[in-house]
């Protein structure tokens, strides 16, 4: 199966506890389990830290309970076609949460059974491609009717960074809970480096308390950009990146949340 090329990445945000019904497993273990079934190329489940849900409440957990509220990130590509299909399944598993879906540039993908005859990575950087120009569109997929433009901003910071006394990560998330941005999470990864490449990692023992941070906020253009000025003032080192995504969200208790 050859996977290289202009593919879609989707992207669901939802709560770790979340069910799409009382006695199933957890919707981000279901998502993942049909979209094998449905033969999707793949599917990768990413655990958040801290962050809000789409009805604004903080998401934190202790380390400790088993009951702790953390968003999760299920993270598929394919292509344009079996994705928009499986929109249909998003929607009946997701009862609260995000999607956003953007163009994906598959470099390799490479089949894990055998190794003849495997196909060599290209050596060559792909050229620019317009934003969205592999995602489902609204013709084909009803789904995506109820989808619009938005942006995925990413901040790459360290887990030691400060403002004011309080962890930076948690300043931006409680800023955008301020800005009523439409939802964050923020990640924590095992091993980094930035501009003055200085090594991060949990094997160091001495810097394990300054561990990659990521944060994901998901919005549309207007409201990302209430944001900016905000990061401009806080983010002494790091990265900053935007991304442009369609956006679907999901708000079955909407009446409720209100």
């Amino acid at each position: 199966m050859r996977l290289e090329g202009e593919l879609t990445l989707l992207r669901v945000v939802l709560r770790n506890t979340d069910k799409h019904s009382w006695f199933s497993a957890p919707a981000a273990e279901e998502l993942v389990r049909r979209a094998r079934k449905e033969g999707m190329a793949g599917a990768t489940v990413l655990r958040g830290i801290y962050g809000l849900d789409i009805t604004g409440k903080l998401l934190q957990g202790s380390g400790w309970s088993l009951a702790d509220h953390v968003p999760v990130v299920v993270e598929i590509v394919d292509g344009p076609q079996r994705i928009g299909r499986f929109l249909t399944t998003v929607a009946e598993v997701v009862r609260e949460g995000i999607a956003t879906l953007e163009r994906a540039r598959v470099m390799l993908y490479r089949h894990p059974h055998g190794e003849s005859g495997r196909d060599r990575l290209s050596t060559r950087v792909p050229a620019g491609i317009p934003d969205l120009s592999t995602v489902p569109t609204p013709e084909e997929f009803p789904a995506m009717q109820m989808s619009e433009d938005g942006q995925l901003l990413r901040i790459f910071i360290g887990e030691s960074d400060q403002w004011q006394g309080t962890p930076l990560y948690r300043a931006v998330v409680l800023k955008a809970k301020e800005l009523d941005l439409a939802g964050a999470t923020v990640l924590r990864g095992p091993m980094s480096f930035g501009a003055n490449s200085r090594l991060h990692t949990t094997k160091l023992l001495e810097l394990s308390g300054d561990l990659p941070i990521i944060i994901e906020i998901v919005d549309s253009a207007a409201k990302i950009e209430t944001l900016l000025p905000f990061l401009d003032e806080v983010v002494q080192e790091g990265m900053i990146t935007i991304e442009a995504v369609r956006v679907l969200r999901y708000r079955q208790n909407a009446a409720k949340s209100g």
